[in-house]
């Protein structure tokens, strides 16, 4: 059985802002996968390089290293793009 898609809310940070060229967007998507390949899809080459550093935070909970095609997004969600930062 299909996730159905579901309407997520991304939120870009830093690099990840500057290089989506804005502070967050909504997209439908079932999965956290799906949403970054829906992202990707629309920008260039330097934002599909930001997003393969970025951390990812579904709805206050850390992806890590699930793999994205597996962390289904629920309606009204937010993911959080973090790409590395600096300092302590």
């Amino acid at each position: 059985m299909t996730t159905p898609a579901r309407t997520t809310t991304l939120r870009y940070w830093a690099s990840a802002r500057d290089a989506a060229g804005v502070a967050s967007e909504e997209t439908t998507a079932a999965t956290l996968g799906e949403a970054l390949l829906l992202a990707r899809s629309v920008r260039d080459e330097r934002f599909a390089e930001v997003l393969s550093v970025c951390s990812f935070v579904v709805d206050g909970s850390p992806v890590g290293t699930r793999d994205h095609g597996s962390v289904d997004l629920v309606g009204g969600g937010r993911v959080d793009v973090l790409p590395p930062f600096a300092g302590g």
